[in-house]
């Protein structure tokens, strides 16, 4: 694969993450990550989660809780590094009536079979100025 090949994968990855998340489809979701005890999330306004079970469990709350969120991703970047990559992107995230803005990091590496997962999710909300 090329460099422009490998940036392409990883944006689709990253977009999978937001598609499983609007559908609220755990199933999609859980594809979109690596399932070892390495992955990292940060969702805004939780402490770290470390390792598969964890975050997995905060999508399963996530997902099967109450309000559905809308993300239109702006500002988005992304670097491939070897058998890494990572993707900073705003998201701009529409929920209910309300709306903000997320400052996000979404680290992926490489599997096996030569396709993207993630790794390390962080998200920080943005404080209006």
């Amino acid at each position: 694969m090329t460099l422009h090949d490998d940036e392409a994968a990883v944006l689709a990855a990253n977009q999978a993450l937001y598609d499983a998340h609007e559908r609220r489809d755990l199933v999609a979701m859980i594809e979109v990550w690596e399932h070892h005890d390495r992955v990292v999330c940060v969702h805004p306004g939780w402490p770290i989660l470390r390792g598969w079970a964890a975050v997995e469990e905060s999508w399963r709350r996530i997902l099967h809780g109450p309000g559905r969120n809308q993300f239109i991703l702006t500002n988005a970047e992304v670097t491939v590094a070897g058998d890494l990559a990572w993707v900073t992107v705003d998201e701009n995230v529409m929920a209910g009536g309300a709306a903000g803005t997320v400052a996000a990091t979404n680290v992926f590496a490489r599997a096996d079979d030569g396709g993207w997962l993630l790794v390390i999710h962080h998200g920080s909300t943005v404080v209006p100025r």
